[in-house]
């Protein structure tokens, strides 16, 4: 489901629940939006348990129950960017979307906020990239850049990454939950027609001066300098970034003491005008020397070894291109080129799409994931065409190991072009067309033009031959798809002994437990199998192990609910005990993180069945497949009794 058809679903919802008014609260569990009604005879029942995208509606505790499945996180995000309901998410959540309890490394956690904050417009980058490669090929066929033709489709093309800040500034404020508007009001200023005004007119004086940070000033705001980088900042990531951190913490400070009678208006006011100011002396003057320095680090490696000047730049280009500190570089290569005629960054600076196109390559042949064959092919094309961040965005920091190999043949690529002393005598094409910047200007295609292609096609085969070499890592981890075993009624067998046609899925005990047919459960969303078809178990011992070998999709915060999509494609909610969302967290002991890779028999969760029980809470728990539809048959055991790893279920395509 797109964001448009969550945010119609929303509107609908909130719309048949008796409206905005209706509403005193609003939180949502692993499959339910609850809601706290004012009047319950003012919602549309029957409308909603027939309306798509619903899959039930139910009325218990007070609450009226609102069920759509593992989608709700996605429809709740949706209710509160579209309302004024705040929501009441469990305590253990943060505003960064995280929990109080993440055992994530940082670099973990900050590759997730970054993936976050593209996969919203992943897509239009892909297809503008697209558009970009298009405007090279037209370029390298003769088409005059002065051409309404050329210079329209250039405009369609660069406009998005032009004005990447704006899409990364609301996206991010999203993630970090700080008004969007107000996101935007500081980061369209960084893009402000006149800003670079402020370097123009007479030097006031110069700050370091003769270090690699000389710095030119020409304005200053209150008498503190203001240092602008040359290329402004359209295309900046991480000022915007960094900026709407900020905002997001200058804006919470400024609510609570700003009266809420005029509340609305002043914290915007306050939170643009602070964070603007710090973000345009401190932030972005930082980021840019941070560019310089990587710019003089690869100068002093050039000098020492081209070989190795090669491969650290065709490897770190790309982590560049994500930091925004690639712009240290690119200078560099103007003025050698300038000065001589010739320069040997662009080549390899070239070379590093291709890695990452040969690994691409490989996930299109073996990947089964619908959602990676789905970036992996646009992302594809626009590799080709020299334009990565689509790929890198949404394939490449999910998958680290798929990443690790595209690097390596870069690296590879890298180390031949510069140990070749390849060089470009011009500058315009990228990616594939990028080779014929290195044709000599006499027109003979020497070998300068020839190792430059032997280069990109290192880079290719070896990234190439890494992922088809090693598994297929999970998009949402480092997990890898396929070869899971499995412990079934007979002890620990591998899958592809006991499903020969690779058709079938079996599934192991969860818990120890007596186990229950799902008619029995005592709530109507799991016993009439609205969630899918399964099987309940009423545990002996508070331990919940994964049934199979697969990926954590879904993990609430409170520990009260963990889905698991298997390495065959099926979807496994286990649902530990009714209601007990409203305990919060207590009694309930994570051991897993959402996006792991998991081997069957791993342990997930811990919980005091005594103690939750003690709350009056039914500990019965339901292990649904919430994608039955895509199987034709579930079986389940015949046995009464079960312990983790035994066998539960057979899921038959």
């Amino acid at each position: 489901m797109s964001k448009d058809n969550y945010d119609e679903l929303a509107r609908d919802i909130i719309d048949h629940v008796g409206g905005e008014e209706n509403v005193t609260g609003l939180r949502h569990c692993v499959t339910r939006l609850r809601f706290n009604l004012k009047d319950e005879n003012k919602a549309d029942t029957d409308y909603l348990k027939n309306r798509d995208g619903v899959v039930t509606v139910m009325k218990s505790a007070g609450q009226y129950q609102v069920v759509i499945g593992e989608q709700v996180a996605e429809v709740y995000e949706a209710i509160v960017n579209q309302t004024s309901i705040g929501g009441d998410t469990p305590a253990s959540e943060t505003s960064d979307g995280g929990s109080e309890n993440d055992s994530r490394s940082i670099l973990d956690r900050f590759i997730d906020f970054i993936s976050g904050v593209f996969q919203p417009f992943l897509m239009a980058l892909a297809a503008t990239g697209m558009i970009k490669g298009l405007v090279a090929l037209l370029g390298t066929v003769g088409v005059d850049p002065e051409s309404g033709v050329y210079q329209v489709l250039n405009f369609a093309g660069d406009g998005f990454f032009q004005f990447l800040p704006v899409m990364v500034a609301i996206t991010a404020a999203r993630k970090l939950k700080m008004n969007e508007f107000t996101a935007l009001a500081i980061a369209v200023a960084f893009l402000h027609p006149e800003i670079n005004n402020l370097m123009t007119g007479d030097v006031m004086y110069t700050l370091f001066s003769g270090t690699a940070f000389e710095s030119p000033i020409y304005s200053t705001f209150l008498g503190i300098p203001i240092i602008m980088p040359p290329n402004g900042y359209y295309s900046a990531i991480i000022p915007i970034l960094v900026s709407v951190w900020l905002g997001s913490v200058v804006e919470k400070w400024v609510k609570n003491i700003i009266p809420g009678v005029v509340r609305s208006f002043l914290t915007p006011f306050f939170t643009v005008m602070i964070v603007f100011v710090i973000s345009l002396i401190v932030i972005g003057p930082i980021a840019n020397w941070a560019s310089t320095l990587v710019g003089q680090f690869f100068l002093v490696v050039q000098g020492f070894s081209p070989l190795l000047f090669g491969a650290l730049l065709a490897v770190a280009w790309q982590l560049l291109v994500i930091f925004g500190l690639h712009w240290g570089i690119v200078p560099i290569m103007f003025i050698l080129l300038a000065e001589q005629g010739y320069e040997t960054i662009g080549p390899v600076m070239a070379s590093s799409t291709f890695g990452v196109l040969g690994v691409v390559i490989a996930l299109l042949i073996k990947s089964k994931s619908k959602k990676v064959r789905d970036i992996a092919l646009p992302g594809a094309i626009s590799l080709v065409f020299g334009v990565s961040e689509p790929t890198i965005y949404g394939l490449m920091l999910p998958m680290k190991r798929s990443f690790l190999y595209a690097l390596i043949g870069n690296a590879v690529g890298g180390a031949y072009i510069g140990a070749m002393s390849v060089v470009g005598y011009r500058t315009g094409g990228l990616g594939i067309f990028s080779i014929f910047n290195t044709i000599n200007p006499n027109g003979s295609l020497d070998m300068n033009f020839w190792n430059v292609i032997i280069g990109f096609a290192l880079c290719i085969v070896v990234g190439f031959v890494f992922q088809m070499l090693f598994p297929v890592p999970s998009i949402d981890g480092d997990g890898n798809e396929g070869q899971t075993t499995t412990k079934g009624d007979k002890g620990l067998a591998s899958k592809q002994e006991l499903q020969e046609s690779a058709k079938e899925d079996i599934i192991a005990s969860p818990m120890q437990g007596q186990l229950v047919p799902m008619s029995e459960v005592n709530d109507e969303v799991f016993s009439s199998e609205a969630l899918g078809k399964g099987i309940a178990i009423k545990p002996e011992i508070g331990e919940v192990r994964a049934p199979a070998n697969g990926v954590i999709s879904t993990l609430f915060p409170t520990g009260h609910a963990v889905g698991i999509t298997t390495d065959e494609g099926t979807e496994i909610l286990i649902h530990i005990g009714l209601n007990t969302v409203e305990l919060e967290g207590k009694y309930y002991e994570i051991s897993a993180e959402q996006g792991q890779q998991v081997k069957a028999g791993d342990l997930l969760i811990k919980f005091d069945k005594e103690g939750v029980e003690s709350e009056n809470y039914d500990t019965i728990t339901p292990v649904v497949i919430t994608n039955s539809a895509e199987f034709q048959t579930i079986d389940v055991t015949e046995e009464t009794q079960v312990t983790p790893g035994d066998y539960l279920l057979t899921a038959v395509k």
